[in-house]
């Protein structure tokens, strides 16, 4: 068992960090062992940012959004020399266990430094949910439920002006919170990078909907869906679906990019729930010694693997979801 166990949060903050940072610290607590902060990520493990935390520390902190562990992205981490440094300045701190919370970056960072001889435990922190061996990870919730109070929001104005909107959320490489949020919203059309799309039958299908009396549309648009072809009209995949849908229906078409919004607000009850038991299960492992480990709850129940296994593994975005989609959106 080691004594100190250091905690740090990396890469883009996702609601539920702070839930899960605040079990960190209240278990190892009950373990016996001394949590110890870790600022700004690999950045400020370089540089010594740490200092001790206490149950005090992360006291009424369980409904706030972001991290209070601050972070930011670090270049020289991403060296052997920056690694080394990092694991240098563990053992100067006494720290020989470390949980990481974080995306696939941060974890992969972490199975880095397990190589080097530090006790690594990963906890999957991420709105797009593009980890794998976990059903949901920390912050999806909140950022689809953000999203999908926007779309609420945007349909009022679409209907009142008789307009098309294409929406534009995160997911650069993951369709999950436009496909878990456009067919909780209702978007007319869900448009992610998974599956490719056809901007024609887009058209069709506004244009369908419009002569049986729909006056308006929601177009839900992952930041990274493929161009389909309309790279000529230039801009990102929104950008370029809205303008060739108003150049080709006549509708007036609206883009609303909802950027960092998704990011912040408080934590959803599932998310502070989720974040509260992977966290209890990170610390166990490190009270057991294990290492190279990442944890994600499985039907309801959590589970640890293989750090390395988990992240090699491609996550399957669920198209039952989309093809429901497709018949609730049907005229």
């Amino acid at each position: 068992m080691s004594r100190r166990v250091g905690v740090l949060t990396s890469g883009g903050d996702a609601p539920g960090m702070n839930a899960a940072i605040r079990t960190v610290v209240r278990a190892a607590i009950h373990y016996n062992m001394e949590p110890m902060a870790i600022y700004r990520g690999y950045h400020g493990l370089i540089r010594g940012e740490i200092e001790p935390l206490t149950s005090r520390s992360v006291s009424g902190i369980i409904q706030r959004g972001g991290t209070i562990l601050k972070s930011a992205r670090s270049e020289e981490f991403k060296t052997p020399e920056g690694r080394q440094k990092a694991v240098d300045m563990l053992k100067k701190h006494g720290i020989e266990s470390l949980i990481v919370i974080g995306g696939d970056g941060s974890l992969t960072g972490a199975l880095e430094l397990d190589k080097l001889g530090i006790r690594v435990v990963g906890i999957p922190a991420t709105i797009d949910n593009d980890i794998a061996c976990t059903d949901y990870s920390i912050g999806f919730d909140t950022a689809v439920n953000t999203v999908m109070e926007a779309v609420n929001k945007i349909r009022d104005t679409a209907s009142s002006h008789e307009r098309v909107y294409v929406v534009e959320v995160m997911g650069r490489h993951s369709g999950y919170i436009a496909l878990y949020s456009g067919l909780a919203g209702g978007a007319d059309v869900i448009i992610i990078p998974e599956v490719p799309y056809d901007v024609e039958k887009v058209c069709e299908h506004i244009k369908h909907a419009n002569q049986q009396g729909k006056t308006y549309n929601i177009i839900m648009v992952a930041e990274g869906a493929s161009h389909g072809g309309l790279e000529d009209f230039g801009g990102s995949p929104s950008i370029a679906i809205a303008r060739y849908i108003q150049e080709n229906t006549g509708y007036d078409t609206r883009i609303t990019i909802l950027g960092h919004i998704q990011r912040g607000g408080a934590p959803t009850m599932r998310d502070r729930l989720l974040a509260s038991r992977l966290a209890y299960h990170a610390v166990e492992l490190v009270y057991q010694g294990r290492s190279r480990r990442m944890v994600g709850e499985v039907d309801h129940v959590v589970k640890s693997w293989d750090l390395e296994f988990a992240l090699a593994q491609e996550k399957q975005i669920n198209l039952d979801y989309y093809h429901l989609s497709n018949i609730l959106s049907s005229i």
